[in-house]
């Protein structure tokens, strides 16, 4: 039931990546023509100068920008992800849990009913996990995960950033090593 959702993610980024080489060539393309205008057709010095630093400017810009965006498309292959860390308030490691040759792996409480793979209960804030939480699925290579209709939210960290986002319901986001899950207020690093 939930492996259907990181594959259409993951088609989705891939068509994502693809219109984003497209307006790339469409960029590319209008500036080509702009500085045939600026440089060759027309006289004025000034014009010339002005338009060729805002150009400089630009191109610095966007080729840091793709650079970042490049660095972190990298850091998101993330095959060195090999367990998941509970954490408890002082950071201290409570429980960890191996991934090893997993697909897919659901974070709630276990009961009579539910079996949860990494399971929540007895944790300080047990009362605030549901049974079927969220969700983790790895898609070629890459750990991605979902809150599945959670009645406290799931929440997200990543290793390189300072602030924690909560995940919209139903959509999968991409995990890195060393970025820190939120269920509800347990944390989960992820190793």
């Amino acid at each position: 039931m939930y492996d259907q959702y990181p594959t259409e993610a993951y088609s989705e980024n891939a068509r994502k990546k693809m219109l984003i080489k497209i307006i790339d060539i469409i960029i590319v393309t209008i500036a080509f023509f702009f500085i045939l205008y600026v440089f060759v057709m027309n006289q004025e010095v000034l014009l010339k100068f002005v338009i060729g630093t805002v150009m400089v400017i630009l191109a610095i810009i966007y080729g840091s920008l793709k650079y970042e965006a490049k660095a972190i498309t990298q850091t998101m292959t993330n095959k060195d992800i090999s367990k998941l860390v509970l954490l408890n308030e002082s950071g201290i490691e409570v429980d960890e849990w191996e991934l090893g040759d997993q697909i897919s792996l659901l974070i709630g409480k276990s009961s009579a009913e539910y079996k949860a793979d990494i399971d929540l209960s007895g944790t300080e804030y047990e009362s605030l996990v549901n049974y079927e939480h969220a969700v983790l699925n790895c898609v070629a290579g890459i750990w991605y995960v979902e809150d599945i209709d959670s009645v406290n939210g799931v929440g997200l960290k990543k290793a390189h950033k300072r602030v924690k986002n909560r995940l919209k319901q139903e959509i999968p986001y991409p995990l890195g090593n060393g970025d820190t899950i939120y269920i509800a207020n347990t944390r989960i690093l992820v190793k």
